[in-house]
């Protein structure tokens, strides 16, 4: 994932600067030509977007403890395209002193101050909805970090359960043989106990026919 994040940002690079180029252009250009820059001015950007939401995406797939430094990354790439779509709108109101005074004369300085006022409070409105947005994500990703602790919480309790169910599996089993190994023992003195009875019984038999023998001569 890492290696795909890496090679947007080489596209985004390569691209932020052939923006930032032509935007420095316009206003020294007028007309149809400027018209045209504009246009593909504001394609590129557009593409550049593009690019932010495909590194985005890719984020978001990135382990959690690798996350943050491309989310770093991705920030300062973020504050980068805002700067220059706010230098793109001041450039398509902006002009060179020369191009200036030829199409608007004495009057232009009003007009670019009437224009950047405009301008100002569109970007104004562009910043608040980008804070909502920017909450609205963290909040996404919030949420994304609390369901997998929970996730990760509910295998460690599954873990544990299935440690009672061996443990107490484990103790049926100790029960089970100590059963056995006394049932065993019991046996084994039993069986002693007979041998020696029957050993008492043979030898008392022996002496007393010894003895009934020996008393009969």
């Amino acid at each position: 994932m890492s290696s795909d994040f890496e090679a947007y940002e080489q596209d985004f690079g390569t691209l932020t600067a052939e923006v930032t180029n032509k935007i420095g252009r316009i206003p020294k250009l007028s007309g149809e030509e400027k018209t045209q820059l504009v246009l593909n001015v504001d394609k590129q950007l557009e593409e550049v977007r593009e690019l932010l939401e495909q590194m985005d995406l890719e984020v978001r797939e990135i382990p959690i403890q690798s996350r943050a430094m491309y989310n770093s990354r991705l920030k300062s790439y973020k504050q980068e395209v805002e700067k220059l779509e706010k230098d793109f709108k001041r450039s398509r109101i902006a002009y060179s002193d020369e191009v200036r005074n030829e199409l608007l004369g004495d009057d232009a300085s009003s007009s670019e101050n009437q224009r950047a006022h405009l301008l100002d409070n569109t970007e104004k409105l562009e910043r608040s909805s980008r804070r909502l947005e920017a909450g609205y994500q963290i909040a996404v990703e919030t949420e994304q970090v609390g369901q997998e602790i929970l996730t990760n919480l509910h295998g460690d309790r599954e873990k544990i359960q299935r440690a009672r169910e061996r443990l107490r599996e484990t103790d049926a089993n100790l029960g089970k043989s100590s059963r056995i190994l006394t049932g065993m023992l019991r046996r084994i003195i039993q069986n002693r106990i007979l041998v020696f009875a029957l050993g008492a019984i043979i030898l008392l038999t022996i002496i007393l026919a010894i003895y009934f023998n020996v008393r009969g001569h």
